[in-house]
């Protein structure tokens, strides 16, 4: 989890446009963020093995 602080950070608008960071809007991680699903790596894993995810689902081999 993020720190309060940080994910507060993140909501106000930067004073340079470059200085923005995604994170994921259900933990607030910034690391591992998959833009395409718009949530960070872990999230994603837990909602694609609850099956909310439609069409995904866990690779086994």
């Amino acid at each position: 989890m993020a720190k309060i602080s940080m994910r507060m950070k993140t909501q106000r608008p930067p004073k340079f446009k470059v200085r923005q960071k995604n994170r994921c809007p259900l933990c607030g991680r910034a690391r591992a963020y998959y833009r395409r699903f718009g949530m960070c790596r872990l999230c994603l894993r837990d909602l694609a093995l609850s099956g909310q995810i439609p069409g995904m689902r866990k690779a086994s081999w």
